[in-house]
C-alpha cells in the first residue's frame, strides 16, 4: 500500500497514520458473499480478490466469450498476467501484460474512417479497477505511456476520478510495512542508495503528472465540485449499473443510507417549518447517492494534491493550487460536505467497531485535514487559510503589540484568500471544539492547526489563535478530560507547544487555567507519562524561559512570578530529570522521524546551560544519576553515540537545519559548535562528554552504521 506523505522535519512534525488513512485511497471491499460465478466475478472487479476464481475459465472459453462481448482481450490478459505474477516467474513478460493492459485503459477513442467509436466504459472501469490492485504490487512508469498528455486531458471527471485512484499508488513511495526500515539509520543508507540510482519511479511519476497542462487545474476543480455541479449524462441503464456497484458494498450502503436519513431528517424539519410535506429516505437517495459520488472522488482527489504538495516539486504544486483556488472552494464546501452539519463523527458502521474510521465520509475527513496540513506546513501560502476581515485582523494584532507585520501577510493576494464570514482555518476550530471526547479526528484537527503556526514563530498568528479560546480547549482535553490517547496526547502538547512558544500573553492563560495545585499535577503527570509525546511542550517552555529571563519588562517579571509551569522549568533537578530521561529513552539504532525529538530536546537543554557557563554542571550532575542508579557509563556513551549520529545526519540535510534553526530561534552554528564541543575527544577538556566517561566503562567508538 501506498505510504501516506509525512511532513519533514526537525521531529516537530510528527505524524502517524491511521487505517483510515490507508481507507483514503485503498478502495472498498466487502466480504465475498456465496452463490454463482456471476457473483463472484462481479465481487472480484470490487474488491480485486476474484481474479483466482476467473482462471478456472479455459482459455478458448474467453477468447470466445472475449469476440462476443468486444473485451479487447482482457480476459486472456488476466489470465496471463495471473501466471506470470507468482514467485520466480518472468518478471518482464509480467511488465509487458501491465503495459498492455495500460494501453487499453488509456485509450479513450478509436479512430475508424474518420469516426470516433467509444470503448465501452464498462471496459475501462475494469481496467482500472485491475490496474489499480496489481499497482499495489508493481510501479507503473507513467513517463511511459504512449501519449500520457493527450490521453489524460481527454478523460472526463469521472474518468479522472477513478484514474487517481490508480495515481494514489504510482506517484506514493511503497511502504515496505517493517517497521525497522523506517529508523533515520534506515532513511539516510537508502537515501545514499537513491543519489547514486537517481530520481524513484514515484518522483518520476510525479514529475509526469505536473508536465500535464491542466491537469492540477482539474484536480482542483473536481475537489470544490459542489453536489448541484455533478450531474452527469450517463443513461439510466448506466447510473442503475453504478448504483449496483455501490450498493454491492455493506460499508458504502451503510453510508448511503445513513446520509439519506439525514437528508430526509433536515428536510422534513425544514417542510414542518414552512408547512409543506417532508420526503422519506426513499426519494433522498438519488440526492444521497451524489453526496457519496462526490466524497468518493474527492477522497481520491485530496490524497493525490495531498502526495504532489509533499514532492520536490512543492513550490511549483503550492503555485498552481493558490492560483485555482483550491482552499477557498474547499472552505465553501466544508459545512455541506466536507463537515456536514448533520454528520455523526463517532457513528459506528455496520461491521465496524468504535474505533474504526473506515467510513468514507470519516475518511473525507481526515483526507482533508492531511491536506490542510501538507499545505500550511511551513510555508507562506498558509495565509490563503484565512479571508480578508481575518487578515486584516493579523494587521490589527502586529500594530497593537507594534511589532512589525508579518511579511508573508502582506504580499498575500487577497484575490485568491477564503471569502464568506469565515476562513477555512477558523472553521476548523470551531468543529475542533465541539469535537467529542473519544474522536480519532481530535489527533488530524491538532496536526493541521499546528501547522500553521509551524516555522518561525509570529506572534500575531498565536494571538488569533488565542483570541478564539484555543489554550483553553486544548488544556481542558489534556486536563479535565483526562485524554488517555497516545497520539491526540502527542498531538495537543506539540500544538500547545507552539501555540505558547516566547508569548507571555499564552503563558498568562495557562497560569489561569491550570490555577490550582490539583490541576497543575494533573497536567504533569499527562507530561510525564510519556517524554516522547510530551518533549516538543518541553522544549518550547524551556526555550521560552529563557527568553523571559533576559527581558526587562513589567508583564514579563510578573509572569515569571506567578507562572506555575515556568517556576517548575526554572528548576535545575526539574531539567536534570528530563534530561536524563530523554537521553535514557532513545538509542541510535532506534531513532525515528517521531522521537529524534528527544534528542533535540535534550540539546536545547544543554545548549542553553552553555549560555549560562553551567555545561560543566550539567555534566557532572548526569555522570552522578548514572552512579546512583548504579549503571556508570550506560547514559554518557549512549549520548555521544547519539551525538555522532547527528552530525551524519544533520550536517548533511538542509531542510532539517533550517527547522531546528526557525523553530529554536538559535543559529544552527551554534548547534553545530555545542555538539562538537561535547564530543570533543580531549579528556582534560569540561565541557567534553569523555571527561565525564571512566576509563573502564568507556564505549564511545562503536560502529551504528547501518548495511
Amino acid at each position: 500500500m501506498a505510504a501516506a506523505p509525512v511532513a519533514a522535519g526537525s521531529g516537530a512534525g510528527r505524524g502517524r497514520r491511521s487505517a483510515a488513512t490507508v481507507a483514503a485511497w485503498g478502495g472498498w471491499g466487502g466480504r465475498p458473499r456465496p452463490g454463482n460465478i456471476l457473483l463472484q466475478l462481479r465481487q472480484g472487479q470490487l474488491t480485486g480478490r476474484g481474479l483466482v476464481r476467473a482462471v478456472q475459465f479455459t482459455e478458448t472459453f474467453l477468447t470466445e466469450r472475449d469476440k462476443q462481448s468486444k473485451w479487447s482481450g482482457i480476459p486472456q490478459l488476466l489470465l496471463k498476467l495471473h501466471t506470470t505474477s507468482h514467485l520466480h516467474s518472468d518478471f518482464v513478460e509480467c511488465q509487458n501484460i501491465l503495459k498492455l493492459l495500460v494501453e487499453i485503459l488509456m485509450r479513450p477513442t478509436i479512430s475508424i474512417r474518420g469516426q470516433k467509436l467509444k470503448i465501452s466504459d464498462e471496459m475501462s472501469k475494469d481496467c482500472l479497477s485491475i490496474l489499480y490492485n496489481t499497482c499495489v504490487c508493481e510501479m507503473i512508469r507513467l513517463d511511459e505511456v504512449p501519449n500520457l498528455s493527450s490521453l489524460v486531458s481527454n478523460f472526463d471527471q469521472q474518468q479522472l476520478a477513478n484514474f487517481c485512484r490508480i495515481l494514489a499508488v504510482t506517484i506514493s513511495e511503497m511502504d515496505t510495512g517493517n517497521d525497522d526500515k523506517h529508523t533515520l539509520l534506515a532513511k539516510n543508507a537508502q537515501q545514499k542508495k537513491s543519489l547514486s540510482l537517481g530520481p524513484s519511479a514515484a518522483e518520476i511519476n510525479q514529475a509526469a503528472l505536473l508536465s500535464i497542462p491542466g491537469f492540477v487545474e482539474r484536480l482542483c476543480k473536481l475537489a470544490t465540485r459542489k453536489v448541484s455541479e455533478s450531474t452527469g449524462t450517463a443513461s439510466f441503464l448506466q447510473e442503475l449499473e453504478e448504483w449496483y456497484t455501490w450498493l454491492d458494498n455493506a460499508l458504502v450502503l451503510d453510508a448511503l443510507m445513513r446520509v439519506a436519513n439525514e437528508e430526509s431528517e433536515h428536510n422534513q424539519g425544514a417542510s414542518e417549518e414552512n408547512g409543506l410535506p417532508h420526503t422519506s429516505a426513499r426519494t433522498q437517495l438519488p440526492q444521497s447517492m451524489k453526496i457519496m459520488h462526490e466524497i468518493m472522488y474527492k477522497l481520491e482527489v485530496l490524497y493525490v494534491l495531498c502526495v504532489l504538495l509533499m514532492g520536490r516539486q512543492r513550490n511549483q504544486v503550492h503555485r498552481m493550487i493558490a492560483e485555482f483556488k483550491l482552499i477557498p472552494g474547499l472552505n465553501n464546501l466544508f459545512d455541506k460536505l466536507i463537515w456536514r452539519k448533520h454528520s455523526a463523527s463517532a457513528l459506528v458502521l455496520h461491521g465496524h467497531n468504535q474505533n474504526c474510521d473506515c467510513s468514507p465520509d470519516i475518511t473525507l475527513k481526515i483526507q482533508f485535514l492531511r491536506l490542510l496540513q501538507s499545505f500550511s506546513d511551513h510555508h507562506e501560502n498558509k495565509y490563503l487559510l484565512l479571508n480578508n476581515q481575518e487578515l486584516n485582523e493579523l494587521s490589527a494584532i502586529s500594530l497593537k503589540a507594534n511589532i512589525p507585520e508579518v511579511e508573508a501577510v502582506l504580499n498575500t493576494d487577497r484575490s485568491l484568500v477564503c471569502d464568506g464570514k469565515r476562513g477555512l482555518l477558523t472553521r476548523l476550530l470551531q468543529v475542533m471544539k465541539k469535537e467529542p471526547a473519544e474522536s480519532s479526528f481530535r489527533f488530524w484537527q491538532a496536526r493541521a492547526v499546528e501547522s500553521f503556526l509551524r516555522g518561525t514563530t509570529s506572534y500575531a498568528d498565536q494571538m488569533f489563535l488565542l483570541k478564539r479560546g484555543l489554550l483553553e480547549h486544548i488544556l481542558y482535553c489534556i486536563v479535565d478530560s483526562e485524554c488517555k490517547s497516545r497520539d491526540v496526547l502527542q498531538s495537543y502538547f506539540d500544538l500547545l507547544g507552539e501555540l505558547m512558544k516566547f508569548n507571555v500573553d499564552a503563558f498568562k492563560r495557562f497560569n489561569k487555567y491550570i490555577n490550582t495545585d490539583a490541576k497543575f499535577q494533573v497536567f504533569l503527570k499527562q507530561i510525564n507519562s510519556s517524554l516522547v509525546d510530551s518533549n516538543m511542550l518541553v522544549r518550547c517552555v524551556t526555550l521560552s524561559l529563557d527568553r523571559f529571563e533576559n527581558q526587562v519588562d513589567m508583564k514579563v517579571a510578573e509572569v515569571l512570578s506567578e507562572c506555575r509551569l515556568l517556576a517548575y522549568i526554572s528548576q535545575v533537578p526539574t531539567q536534570m530529570s528530563f534530561l536524563f530521561r530523554l537521553i535514557n529513552i532513545i538509542h541510535v539504532q532506534t531513532l525515528t522521524q517521531e522521537n529524534v525529538s528527544c534528542l533535540n530536546t535534550s540539546l536545547v537543554i544543554l545548549m542553553l546551560a552553555r549560555r549560562k557557563e553551567r555545561l560543566p554542571l550539567y555534566l557532572r550532575l548526569l555522570q552522578r544519576m548514572e552512579h546512583s542508579k548504579k549503571y556508570p557509563g550506560f547514559l554518557l556513551n549512549n549520548f555521544h553515540n547519539l551525538l555522532r549520529f547527528w552530525q551524519q545526519h544533520y550536517l548533511h540535510k538542509d531542510k532539517d537545519s533550517t527547522c531546528l534553526e526557525n523553530s529554536s530561534c538559535i543559529s544552527f552554528s551554534y548547534w553545530k559548535e555545542t555538539v562538537s564541543i561535547l564530543l570533543n575527544p580531549d579528556r582534560q577538556s569540561p565541557s567534553a562528554l569523555v571527561s565525564y566517561i571512566e576509563e573502564p566503562y568507556m564505549d564511545i567508538d562503536r560502529d551504528f552504521t547501518e548495511e
